[in-house]
């Protein structure tokens, strides 16, 4: 007669199971925590270290005497420059990025006591942003089939008398801001003055995307966000033509 032996098996809890493979996954969701943490601190780090870019104003330090007549036609020289300022906001902090170009020509045409006309281009595809181009603000306000912004003047702009006399006028002017191949008005607020026989200029002008039709630059995610607005801004050098416009 043959004996059936019956063994019974024993199972061992899940919890005791495989204490190799719940290891495993503790050391992976460890790995994924630093990498996050690595991540924002040099994220913060970039931040802290990345100085916002100041605003365009006028050269810091003492002006010569006024020279030369101021009627006629004035024309951007070198010296002068232009770009945008952009907030972002990572991990709750923020700052600035900016791009800056010293492609900007134009002319401005002084008579009596009034700017009678500007007009100022900017080459965007000349924006540098640290030094570099950025293909992505080149995509945002498509400067392969618009190259060029133009801001032209709308209204005769009164100059002060402190101005004539080499001191610093500060004024509100009306245009029109051509980009991204859509005209908008726009206000500019300036401020001037002479320096020796050139003039000195510097100015703001508020953009928002939506008026531009700018396609909203990509943010960082989850980490931060870019805002939907900047600031067109310039430092200008005048040097006044030889022959005055009649």
């Amino acid at each position: 007669m043959t004996e059936h032996v019956r063994v019974s098996v024993r199972r061992q809890p899940r919890s005791q199971r495989s204490p190799r493979k719940r290891r495993w996954w503790r050391w992976v969701l460890a790995a994924i925590a630093a990498l996050a943490i690595v991540i924002a601190g040099a994220v913060v780090l970039s931040i802290k270290g990345e100085a916002s870019a100041p605003a365009l104003t006028l050269p810091a330090g003492p002006v010569r005497p006024p020279s030369d007549p101021l009627d006629g036609s004035w024309h951007v020289a070198g010296g002068s420059v232009a770009g945008f300022r952009l907030k972002q906001t990572v991990l709750g902090m923020g700052n600035y990025i900016s791009g800056q170009t010293s492609g900007v020509t134009g002319t401005v045409v002084l008579s009596g006591s009034h700017v009678i006309r500007a007009t100022l281009h900017v080459q965007l595809t000349a924006i540098k942003v640290s030094g570099k181009t950025q293909p992505q603000f080149g995509a945002s306000l498509r400067t392969s089939q618009h190259p060029v912004a133009t801001f032209t003047l709308r209204a005769p702009v009164a100059l002060s008398p402190a101005f004539a006399a080499g001191g610093t006028m500060a004024v509100k002017a009306t245009g029109q801001l051509a980009m991204n191949g859509i005209s908008r008005p726009a206000t500019v607020m300036l401020s001037a003055r002479r320096d020796g026989a050139v003039l000195q200029a510097a100015g703001a002008i508020p953009v928002s995307f939506a008026r531009w039709d700018i396609k909203q630059p990509a943010g960082f995610g989850l980490l931060g966000s870019l805002a939907n607005y900047g600031v067109a801004e310039f430092r200008l050098v005048l040097r006044r033509a030889i022959s005055p416009v009649t």
